[in-house]
């Protein structure tokens, strides 16, 4: 008897296809064209080929407060343009692997908060910015879940966590695809940046460049768009 074809097979791979043309419309739809957009696709498609490329959880380039979140290529950086009129608020950095895999860590000691309603998301408070004393900021990390909206976030920090004390290098999840639309994933990365206190002790909006702040002094390379517009930033 002929075996009967099954369609159910097809799911696995409509799910790898449709994955994969997420990542191409990311890059491509982000700067389309820039070197920087390029070397992205290239990563992403092997990433092995490429260790000089990365930087690596936890290490610190020279003297900068902040280690680094998680590893991967920084494809997109501070003060990108993705379509007329948009500023990216923070760096997009690309593990390489595939969603739930790659680990984040906190970048520096502070508060950590997760809404109710993040699947994907978590922000960390320091009181004291180390660049400027006295001035409260905060650090944020999206897209740990997956298309879906299964988090990634690690579990001891379960939706409504709130002012949960962490130091740097704290586990706080692993890197994902989750673009806020279920069905309509991301390429697997982490989104990072550093946002202002809106005065009266909670964080202003992250998705407007004007709320955040330059991480290049943070993380101690050059993470400014306007300033580097095509080399990959490593450390030193």
């Amino acid at each position: 008897m002929k075996p009967r074809f099954n369609p159910l097979f097809l799911i696995p791979v409509l799910l790898a296809v449709a994955a994969g043309v997420a990542v191409y419309v990311m890059v491509f739809e982000r700067g389309a064209g820039s070197a920087r957009s390029a070397r992205v696709w290239e990563w992403l498609k092997n990433p092995q080929a490429h260790p000089d490329w990365a930087v690596q959880a936890g290490e610190r380039c020279g003297d900068a407060p902040f280690q680094m979140p998680t590893s991967g290529l920084i494809g997109f950086l501070w003060d990108d343009s993705f379509r007329p009129g948009h500023r990216h608020s923070g760096l997009d950095i690309f593990g390489g692997s595939q969603a739930g895999i790659t680990p984040v860590h906190a970048a520096y000691d502070g508060y950590l908060t997760r809404l109710a309603d993040w699947k994907s998301t978590v922000i960390i408070r320091i009181p004291s910015d180390p660049l400027q004393p006295g001035r409260q900021i905060w650090t944020y990390y999206t897209h740990m879940a997956s298309p879906a909206g299964e988090s990634f976030v690690d579990a001891a920090f379960p939706p409504g966590t709130s002012e949960v004390f962490v130091p740097a290098g704290t586990l706080l999840g692993y890197q994902g695809n989750y673009s806020g639309t279920p069905g309509n994933p991301t390429g697997v990365h982490l989104h990072f940046s550093i946002v202002l206190d809106d005065g009266n002790g909670s964080f202003r909006n992250e998705l407007e460049i004007a709320n955040t702040l330059d991480p290049s002094p943070y993380l101690g390379i050059a993470l400014n768009a306007r300033q580097n517009p095509a080399d990959l930033p490593v450390c030193p």
